[in-house]
């Protein structure tokens, strides 16, 4: 029932109904061996076994041995097997396809979790820790989930939870016969039914779900945090179908891009003469949720075998050429998206890859990345004028709705500055000019790699006024205001032109990463724009005359080496991996998301969730830490003169007779101090120099029982901890463990809460007012 709280994050979801039958197996295997019976470890032995081989059954029979007995080859592929899971986990959004890594993963942690909880709840018979693992369960799926687990599962799971405890109470209680009737029920009437304690149970359990569901609608949300997107994906690819996700594409990039040297990434031999456009775009992000600009979720089908389709809104005047393109990938980059210049008109490659029509890109499945490929690619130049692009038609409806969306969350700022940018602007293509050069030719923007501008929908607006960022900061916002003023635009990502080689290739690094605006125009298409100063190169059909222009464009980066120095940050001895990992050092890390700063949850939430965690993690460990410290004030300094020589040597002999009953001495208060030493030493097992110590505190025990003036006795906690030291080391592991975790004399904390309750209601609740005699008249 808990395991069903992943059924969002997969589809199909056929894995539950194999998880069932082999959790049947499993559990049935268990409740075989303990009717035999077997001693409990193995039972869990056989358990375990029994499980490895139907895990092997179901995922490695061809390389098992007859088809069901692991061996080498088979951990090796179980390995190889994960590793392709994790890597579609970090890959694919939800609902992700259940890939067979994916699979063995989810099945194999049902089975995992299925086992503990019927160790600990069945064959160690202790159902309340069995509720960790499920716990642990359910926490993976509402972690992964986009939106939170919805209110369902958690039903279900915690419905699953009082069950077991239930069914352990009822077990416990038929131990002991009828001891409670129900209410209307004779103690003959031998009728089976619930017994008041269950029955107690049941209103509990459903008051308990009743607040669990309801209280999380008064506590703070938190949106992002640890779990934000973290990959991108594709669906299954038997069929050349399947999905695109919604998702970061860029993080195993950063990853690699905060690194000490500019490594170089790809070697590029291209036909373009003018490299200076070459721009390496690997996918487009074009849904802005007003955090982040993400890729949509969208279909994806088979690699084209011939040409692929024209490119959206590129009309037949539009004047192109088509070039081809040789790339070879270094060994150590791993990427799911391909580098492709802008736009693929054929592409020859290897491997499983997949084509999404509509950014026409290609995503690598089942675990194919660029690792070490080479590949050819014949795209499109594609060259409009200045002319074309100012006489552009209105895009089409669908497609404008779909890329001029805009959050209400979005400051108004951004749609007022663009407004102001583009004041006297006739056209869509005047105004993208004038958002291009309000970021190029102002001097008052920085380019700056270490600067952090916050997050969430203030981040663009903070942008805009600091007027500090780099590549991702002025591509977010050139399209962000355009949207605002009705020009359908995205993000791409990829890489900026790279450094010409002598042997005629081009070496593209790492510091090459970057992100820039596209903007549709109807007719021409998807058109690149370059807001980022000294970064890439400004397109030429955003400067109107460029032969009239002899003056240096100060739009444009130099192609020869600069004479004044660079406003990009320079390079030096004292930039560390740690200032490189924030973006620092000028090396450009492009991410997917701006980065984190002051605007991410309010102080109190976070202190309210840390709070609700210290103490989920409490609960269980409560009994621990109450004894931990009751035996350490026990044990304390006091006790060294006369005036409080009676409760140290009282609190001393408590303290031992707890720590007997912790290692299962259930103390007997019917006896002496001196019998219930001999009682200890006997069933403890101590030796000499314990049942000396043993003795020794009750003796002081004694004295203050009989003596007229007991006198202090030095060395008692001593004694009391060499008795604790004796009691641990004749107990088992098992029972080390639980004295420790889940003390027997706890149960006393729970004892004085009960006496505790009716002496508090005393002192709340006025006295009843005695009944008076009545009056012969009202007789």
């Amino acid at each position: 029932m808990a395991s069903c709280a992943l059924l969002p994050l997969v589809e199909p979801s056929t894995w539950l109904v194999q998880s069932a039958f082999l959790l049947a197996v499993q559990s049935g295997v268990g409740a075989a061996t303990r009717r035999v019976p077997l001693a409990r470890p193995v039972t869990v032995a056989a358990q375990v076994l029994v499980t490895l081989l139907l895990l092997t059954l179901a995922f490695a029979r061809e390389h098992a041995l007859a088809g069901l007995i692991p061996g080498p080859d088979t951990f090796r592929y179980f390995a190889e097997l994960l590793g392709h899971g994790g890597d579609d986990v970090s890959r694919f959004s939800i609902p992700a396809p259940l890939s067979d890594g994916i699979r063995l993963m989810l099945i194999g942690g049902v089975l995992i979790v299925g086992l503990l909880v019927d160790t600990l709840a069945v064959t160690f018979r202790s159902a309340a820790p069995a509720g960790l693992p499920l716990l642990a369960l359910y926490s993976v799926a509402a972690g992964l989930s986009d939106n939170g687990i919805d209110w369902l599962w958690f039903l279900l799971a915690a419905a699953g939870y009082l069950m077991l405890l239930l069914a352990e109470g009822r077990d416990r209680l038929s131990q002991w016969g009828r001891v409670f009737a129900g209410p209307g029920r004779s103690p003959r009437d031998d009728r089976p039914g619930a017994v008041a304690p269950v029955r107690t149970g049941r209103r509990i359990g459903v008051l308990a779900l009743g607040i669990a569901l309801v209280a999380p609608l008064g506590l703070p949300a938190m949106n992002g945090g640890l779990l934000g997107p973290t990959g991108s994906g594709v669906g299954t690819g038997g069929g050349g179908g399947g999905t695109i996700s919604a998702v970061n594409p860029l993080v195993s990039l950063r990853d690699s891009l905060n690194v000490e040297d500019d490594r170089q990434v790809l070697s590029v031999r291209t036909e373009m003469a003018d490299t200076s456009d070459l721009y390496l775009r690997i996918v487009s992000l074009d849904a802005f949720d007003g955090t982040t600009w993400k890729p949509s979720k969208r279909s994806i089908a088979a690699v084209p075998d011939g040409a692929f389709p024209t490119p959206p809104g590129l009309g037949p005047d539009i004047g192109r050429t088509e070039v081809g393109t040789s790339i070879s990938v270094a060994d150590w980059y791993g990427q799911t998206w391909l580098p492709m210049p802008y736009p693929p008109s054929g592409v020859s490659i290897r491997g499983d890859w997949r084509y999404e029509p509509v950014g026409m890109t290609l995503v690598g499945d089942h675990g194919q990345n660029t690792r070490g490929v080479t590949y050819q690619v014949r795209s499109l130049n594609v060259q409009p004028t200045a002319e074309q692009l100012a006489g552009a038609p209105k895009p089409p409806p669908a497609l404008e709705r779909e890329y001029t969306q805009l959050p209400d969350s979005l400051p108004a700022v951004v749609a007022r500055t663009a407004r102001e940018v583009t004041e006297g602007a006739d056209n869509a293509y005047d105004q993208a000019v004038a958002l291009q050069e309000y970021f190029t030719l102002n001097d008052d923007f920085e380019y700056d790699t270490e600067v952090d501008v916050g997050s969430g929908p203030e981040a663009i607006a903070r942008f805009l006024r600091d007027k500090q960022g780099f590549c991702v900061h002025y591509s977010f916002a050139m399209a962000s205001m355009a949207r605002s003023l009705g020009i359908p635009a995205r993000v791409a990502v990829g890489f900026a032109p790279g450094t010409p080689q002598a042997d005629g290739t081009i070496a593209v690094g790492l510091r090459d990463a970057h992100a820039w605006p596209e903007l549709y125009f109807e007719g021409i298409g998807w058109t690149r724009f370059e807001p980022t100063p000294t970064r890439g190169s400004t397109p030429p059909y955003t400067v109107p005359d460029p032969a009239d222009n002899t003056a240096p464009d100060p739009a444009r980066p130099s192609q020869a080496e600069p004479e004044e120095p660079s406003t990009a940050p320079s390079e030096s001895e004292s930039c560390t991996a740690e200032r490189r990992k924030l973006d620092g050092c000028g090396s450009e890390s492009p991410q997917a998301a701006l980065p984190t700063g002051g605007d991410g949850p309010k102080w109190y939430a976070v202190l309210l969730w840390a709070l609700a965690g210290v103490a989920v993690l409490l609960v269980p460990l409560s009994p621990m830490l109450w004894r931990l410290r009751t035996r350490a004030v026990r044990l304390g300094g006091h006790g060294r003169s006369e005036a409080d020589a009676v409760p140290h040597i009282l609190a001393v002999w408590e303290e031992l007779i707890d720590s007997a009953w912790d290692h299962g001495i259930v103390p007997d208060e019917s006896l002496t101090p001196r019998k219930a030493a001999a009682r200890i030493v006997r069933l403890g097992g101590l030796d000499e120099s314990g049942a000396a110590s043993v003795h020794r505190v009750a003796d002081a025990v004694e004295q203050v029982l009989y003596a007229p003036r007991p006198r202090p006795a030095a060395g008692l906690a001593d004694d009391v901890r060499r008795v604790l030291t004796a009691l641990r080391a004749t107990a088992g592991r098992r029972e080390r463990l639980r004295a420790l975790i889940a003390p027997r004399s706890a149960a006393r904390l729970g004892w004085t809460i009960s006496s505790w309750w009716p002496n508090l209601r005393t002192r709340l609740l006025p006295p009843r007012p005695p009944w008076r005699r009545p009056s012969h008249h009202e007789t």
